[in-house]
């Protein structure tokens, strides 16, 4: 099968500390400018040479047009495709889906480390979907148009309480509205029916966990058991919502994972 075309964003190391590059994988919703707003300046700064990759559909990546047909193996393929053409094995390092992403990569590649930021639950999003369906009953009907980056004052307050802290002014969502586009119905049936897929190989490598205290998507409880899979370090950031990279607290974020990598 002929590779899809996939857009990345590089930001090569001003001073380079030796250690292996970082990828980046967005989760779902979003593309790899997610991570040009704070966390791959901050990697930069830190010696890291980063690359940031648009999934089949997403951002400049090819496939918009037939993005409902792409699933996470599809995605993880696209993975596997950019980390070939790297001069070293990366550390991985992803959000959400972008998580479930990475595991499925890990199963037929190895890594140096990997870092998985509010991971989908090893059992899946349907505790999630039944949850935010309780708490937000108007979620799931607004998605198309959030999707679309049609916001209203209602859209934007149930933004802040989904993906982010108590603390983050609605109206300063606005300035992430232009990261935000439709996801594969695929992807989201993938996804939904993690808990019953039969994981394969589970490689011995370092892995970090990490989570926001306020995140109403996936919440500390449910995710604590990936860190138990992948025998990982666990951390919770406070006062962080689902969106660590670019929540109020995303500086903190980001220094627990560099300190993390420094030490492993």
């Amino acid at each position: 099968m002929k590779p899809r075309q996939i857009h990345t964003l590089h930001r090569p190391a001003a001073k380079p500390n030796g250690q292996p590059p970082c990828l980046f994988v967005h989760g779902g919703y979003m593309d790899s400018r997610c991570w040009d707003v704070n966390f791959l300046p901050r990697f930069n700064a830190a010696g890291y040479d980063c690359v940031a990759l648009d999934l089949s559909g997403h951002g400049q990546s090819e496939g918009r047009e037939r993005l409902d047909r792409f699933g996470l193996d599809d995605y993880a393929d696209d993975v596997l495709q950019v980390m070939a053409k790297l001069p070293r094995p990366p550390i991985l390092i992803g959000h959400s889906m972008g998580c479930a992403v990475i595991e499925r990569v890990l199963e037929c590649q190895g890594a140096p480390a990997a870092v998985l930021l509010a991971p989908v639950p090893t059992s899946g999003t349907q505790g999630s979907i039944m949850s935010l369906a309780l708490k937000h009953p108007d979620f799931f009907a607004k998605i198309p148009a959030i999707s679309q980056g049609e916001m209203d004052e209602a859209s934007l307050l149930l933004m802040r309480d989904i993906y982010f802290s108590p603390d983050m002014p609605p109206e300063g969502l606005l300035q992430f509205a232009h990261l935000i586009q439709p996801e594969s119905a695929e992807a989201a049936a993938d996804m939904a029916g993690l808990g019953y897929r039969s994981y394969r190989s589970r490689p011995e490598l370092p892995v970090l966990v990490m989570g926001g205290q306020f995140d109403a998507v996936f919440p500390p409880s449910s995710i604590g058991f990936t860190a138990l899979r992948w025998n990982g370090d666990f951390k919770i950031i406070p006062h962080c919502g689902h969106m660590l990279m670019l929540d109020h607290p995303w500086p903190k974020a980001a220094a627990e994972i560099l300190q993390w990598l420094e030490m492993r």
